[in-house]
């Protein structure tokens, strides 16, 4: 794991500015997961804390945290812009509702 302060506090907010930095570069049309999140910022035990803080991102950002999924591509249970958010940018969706991954999950070097 990477190497956080130790305090919670400082914990929550370096990890959430990683968080939000890596959600920034996701591209139109593509997306991500909690997991691929925390991965990627070395805490790969970490997903849930990515999904907290998508869900406390400031007002005055402009984070696209629609494009993060769960690692099967189903949608944030009750938000029901993010699919429509999803559509505008062609996301193609599997008839059980969830994301097309083979299609649209977001790799890191393209």
């Amino acid at each position: 794991m990477k190497d956080y302060k130790v305090d919670k506090e400082s914990f929550s907010e370096s990890f959430r500015k990683e968080v939000y930095e890596v959600v920034s570069q996701i591209p139109v049309g593509k997306v991500s997961t909690y997991g691929g999140i925390a991965l990627l910022l070395g805490a790969p035990q970490c997903s849930r804390m990515v999904g907290r803080a998508l869900k406390e991102v400031p007002d005055e950002l402009s984070i696209p945290c629609h494009r993060v999924v769960n690692s099967t591509g189903r949608l944030v249970p009750g938000w029901v812009e993010q699919k429509q958010l999803l559509l505008a940018e062609e996301v193609s969706f599997k008839a059980n509702g969830c994301v097309n991954l083979k299609e649209h999950l977001w790799h890191v070097d393209e």
